[in-house]
């Protein structure tokens, strides 16, 4: 591809901005990236490399026939995605999912970055508005921008940055488990990628146990909001655990104590309810609980997840916490470019945009890179069809949402356009995967991938 003697520059390095500097280099354009760490840190932050992961370590389903975020997976591939690449070279034991130690490919991203001579790192925080000298600009400060750039950000739009809470879940020592009662086995036996179908650990609580626990949940001591977080909605699909109990006594054993596909193995049978934990790192010396995002207490939080069977003398390398997150109101906002209505100099990626997920915001961030070279080069940008996972997520970003009600989204087939036939049911979702490659590749083909 052609150079450009222009620099684009990209504010926050973390899966959105890594994945839109590496777009921009691979096709011969110079880029600044900007990282505030560790000149100053953030509330959940732990190093100070590039695409550090601060939640789970999974990147979801990787089933390209079936799923939908299995389908982003495989257009990011595609389309010469770093991200992708750095997580299949690490890639962990996690049944259907794609998981990776985390230290190993934040490091990959990190290093295949510094080694590109069109990359520029630089550390500091960029506060408030990118400078109007920098006419090429991507924000991609994730769901923890600084306060003054977002504070910048709504004075210039007019509008007042959205905010959710976003939980951690805690990790667990693998040698503090107690493999007597906890077994490894994924729900139905099911291996995927770097997986032998016995990927998670599993800890059994039978009705009484189970009941307890809810009842600790619900009266547990909590980290207390502040006056002017107290309304702050949480993004549905990375509640609290505690937060989920208290939508009913059962609620948890249909979501992520749910004992579906498993079977202990001392009694052969279905336990009323299960805690899981999944590997965190390529050792195997770590494990998160999944779906135990939390805000109770470190304290409470040891007495209580010991009272699980298995994890009765846990010891944990890192405990639950809770950060707050903004995005922007992008349907409002953001034209169907990423670039900001009110600023087009400045274009937007990642989680500020309203997008949720690890491979959503580095999703985001492969087409604002895209979008940029596009722009430098005198041309429109072209869209992604709305029937690729990529466009499907791109038109809810900036067009498809409602933007009085507007909230962070993963992908899923809900923001797919109908398919025509008969489909049904899993048949359904397969012939959506099917159309949404064939249109990703045909997009795809007039400007072929850095690879």
């Amino acid at each position: 591809m052609a150079s450009s003697s222009k620099s684009v520059h990209i504010v926050g390095g973390g899966l959105a901005g890594s994945e839109a500097a590496w777009q921009l280099a691979r096709a011969g354009v110079p880029v600044v990236l900007h990282e505030m760490r560790p000149v100053r840190g953030t509330e959940a932050h732990l190093t100070d490399r590039l695409a550090e992961l601060v939640c789970s370590n999974s990147f979801r389903s990787d089933d390209a026939q079936n799923n939908a975020v299995g389908v982003i997976h495989e257009e990011m591939r595609r389309a010469g995605s770093l991200i992708m690449r750095a997580a299949d070279a690490h890639k962990l034991p996690a049944g259907g999912a794609l998981a990776v130690d985390r230290h190993g490919f934040s490091a990959a991203v990190q290093e295949a970055l510094l080694a590109d001579p069109l990359v520029t790192l630089e550390r500091g925080e960029v506060a408030g508005l990118p400078p109007a000298e920098w006419d090429h600009t991507i924000v991609a400060t994730g769901p923890l921008t600084s306060a003054a750039l977002a504070e910048a950000l709504a004075r210039e739009t007019g509008e007042e940055s959205l905010a959710f809470f976003d939980a951690i879940a805690p990790i667990v020592h693998h040698d503090s488990i107690d493999m007597s009662v906890a077994w490894k086995q994924s729900r139905y036996d099911k291996a995927g990628p770097g997986g032998s179908g016995a990927d998670y650990i599993n800890c059994p609580l039978d009705k009484a146990q189970y009941e307890a626990f809810v009842a600790g949940l619900l009266a547990g001591d909590k980290t207390e909001f502040k006056q002017w977080e107290a309304t702050t909605p949480y993004f549905q699909g990375c509640q609290p655990i505690e937060v989920i109990a208290s939508t009913g006594p059962q609620s948890l054993r249909f979501g992520p104590m749910k004992p579906v596909g498993l079977r202990d193995p001392r009694t052969d049978r279905r336990p009323w309810a299960v805690v899981q934990l999944r590997q965190d790192n390529a050792l195997g010396t770590l494990w998160n609980i999944v779906g135990f995002q939390t805000k109770l207490k470190h304290a409470e939080q040891v007495r209580l997840f010991r009272t699980i069977p298995g994890l009765q003398n846990a010891e944990f390398a890192r405990l639950g916490g809770l950060h707050r997150n903004t995005f922007l109101n992008s349907p409002r906002l953001l034209d169907a470019t990423l670039r900001l209505k009110a600023l087009p100099r400045l274009r937007f990626a990642g989680q500020i945009t309203g997008c949720e997920g690890y491979v959503e915001s580095a999703a985001v961030g492969l087409l604002a890179g895209r979008f940029a070279v596009a722009e430098l080069r005198g041309e429109t940008p072209s869209l992604p069809p709305p029937t690729t996972a990529m466009g499907a997520l791109l038109n809810h970003i900036t067009d498809g949402a409602d933007a009085a009600t507007f909230q962070p989204m993963n992908i899923n087939f809900g923001l797919f356009p109908p398919i025509e036939g008969n489909h049904r049911g899993k048949e359904r979702k397969q012939a959506m995967a099917v159309r949404a490659l064939r249109d990703f590749d045909q997009w795809l083909a007039p400007g072929a991938a850095a690879a």
